[in-house]
């Protein structure tokens, strides 16, 4: 709304300039009561009118909308009514409290108020909705990048799995203690917080046995690791270092594959000379565990 005072108006006076039949904050409040059953949380929501304005100038059908700040979720909501594909971010409980339910009720064509009507919206399509795990890295008080004190061992193994490319799945039985993660069903992944031994390193390769191959993520080591065939050793948080794009600002958005091993260490070769050829793992990361609705 154009507020003036009583000395500024004038008769017809009107500016173009100014959306004023896209709704008011009013309107939408009354709507989220009606979806919930309860006054709403947010005090200034969104019209769903003045989101369908801003899309339909901005995007075509099966274009991606994103809102990085979702609030209520007013954007995906008529994004989704609009055909839109769309990526809503935010760290308030309300993500889980209103923001699902609202997008269920979308989904389930149980939404009848906003741009409901004027977009025939009669109910379809479905969501994901992703958990953003605490950060796997932090700086100790030497300005050295270790493992979050968040992270317990499990969480670890799966956060490793994760950006190595391997799948979470750790075994049941208990002399497989060296399976976290597979890539097939030949290759897999074993993480662990200590420092590696040449003994230790033996007895693993003597476990894992000829016919697989093992690519072990460890504190440190101090072996021959040319001594194991079926053996990879790199360190973390190395290995997770070289995966990551610190100090970039593009977030395009835009995922590839990451390489299939970083270049050998001078002091602790992580790759098998020439001659000692492993089978290639081919990385394709998943990012998150997800819910689907």
């Amino acid at each position: 709304m154009r507020k003036l005072f009583k000395s500024e108006a004038k008769a017809g006076m009107s500016s173009p300039t100014i959306w004023d039949d896209v709704g008011l904050n009013q309107h939408a409040a009354r709507e989220l009561e009606v979806l919930f059953g309860e006054k709403a949380a947010f005090e200034t929501p969104k019209p769903e009118f003045l989101l369908q304005r801003i899309i339909h100038i901005a995007t075509n059908t099966g274009d991606l909308v994103l809102d990085s700040f979702a609030g209520s979720g007013t954007t995906g909501a008529v994004a989704h009514k609009m055909g839109r594909r769309w990526i809503m971010v935010e760290l308030g409980e309300h993500a889980q409290t209103h923001i699902v339910p609202r997008l269920r009720k979308v989904i389930d064509g149980e939404d009848k108020g906003g741009v409901t009507e004027v977009t025939g919206w009669q109910g379809g399509g479905g969501f994901r909705f992703y958990r953003l795990a605490p950060s796997l890295l932090e700086v100790d008080k030497w300005g050295r990048w270790i493992i979050s004190k968040e992270y317990n061992p499990a969480m670890l193994a799966e956060a490793m799995c994760k950006h190595m490319g391997f799948t979470y799945s750790p075994s049941q039985d208990k002399a497989e203690y060296w399976k976290h993660g597979h890539s097939s069903e030949r290759d897999f992944i074993y993480v662990t917080t200590l420092a590696m031994t040449h003994d230790q390193l033996r007895a693993i390769s003597e476990d894992v046995g000829p016919d697989r191959t093992l690519l072990i993520c460890c504190k440190a080591f101090n072996a021959r690791i040319d001594d194991f065939d079926n053996l990879t050793v790199t360190k973390i948080p190395h290995a997770i270092l070289s995966r990551c794009e610190w100090g970039k600002d593009d977030y395009s958005l835009k995922i590839a594959s990451l390489p299939e091993r970083e270049p050998p260490d001078e002091l602790e070769p992580a790759v098998k000379p020439a001659g000692k050829a492993k089978p290639a793992r081919t990385f394709a990361p998943t990012l998150f565990d997800c819910d689907e609705d």
